[in-house]
């Protein structure tokens, strides 16, 4: 039985995962989908990116598992791939959902040099919270009106502190197993770190006819894809 820990995005908590959950305990696995400190029911917890990655080895540590599919999406993709150096030998995989990549030293916000000044901006203009997205940022994503608004009304400011801070890994994330999921409505091409990533023999890509948030517009995909990966490592 695969262990799946599933971590979404900026702006969200574990709720994220509502529709992708059941079908991976259907399967007989189990799934836990995580709540980063200072977001959702966490909001008002200090947080930062260390932080979030410990939320992450609390969940496989405090539930003891093993065989162990860790799975970031969008920022969540940094402290997950921390976090997947960190269990060790409990890992099977980590799976990137459209997401950024660790890299040591470098922080979400130093991956993003087009959009660097406008996140510090907006962390320095509300109190060290990168606000949420409005409706209309959700366009051209494969989602409906029900789904934007859910993701909409659900959504708290994420804390800066965790964009900010850089990462950091004791060896090249390309020796981890990996599958990266490119979301295509979100570009075609995976960035060029990530790309670098993909010439590792231990990294698969996957692709997926959806936008940035798949949990949403494509969550019985997604978990197939979930579900495939993990039975190819096993």
């Amino acid at each position: 039985m695969t262990e799946f820990v599933l971590v979404a995005g900026a702006w969200l908590g574990s709720w994220a995962w509502d529709e992708v959950v059941p079908e991976l305990r259907a399967a007989g696995h189990g799934a836990h989908a995580v709540t980063l400190s200072g977001l959702a029911e966490k909001q008002g917890v200090p947080a930062g990116q260390r932080r979030h990655v410990q939320d992450i080895v609390d969940v496989v540590e405090r539930n003891g598992l093993r065989d162990v599919v860790l799975v970031g999406h969008s920022y969540s993709g940094i402290p997950t791939g921390q976090a997947a150096e960190l269990i060790g030998d409990r890992l099977a995989r980590v799976v990137f959902v459209d997401s950024n990549v660790p890299a040591d030293g470098e922080s979400f916000v130093s991956d993003w040099p087009d959009g660097r000044a406008m996140v510090e901006g907006a962390i320095a203009a509300t109190g060290g919270f990168w606000p949420p997205l409005a409706a209309p940022d959700y366009a051209g994503q494969g989602l409906t009106d029900e789904q934007i608004t859910r993701i909409v009304t659900g959504s708290t400011p994420h804390p800066g502190a965790s964009l900010t801070e850089p990462a950091e890994l004791s060896r090249p994330l390309g020796e981890l197993p990996a599958t990266y999921i490119k979301c295509l409505l979100d570009g075609a091409e995976p960035s060029p770190r990530v790309a670098a990533l993909l010439t590792s023999d231990r990294w698969r890509l996957v692709e997926l006819d959806t936008g940035h948030w798949p949990m949403f517009s494509q969550p019985h995909e997604l978990a197939q894809v979930l579900l495939t990966e993990a039975a190819a490592t096993s």
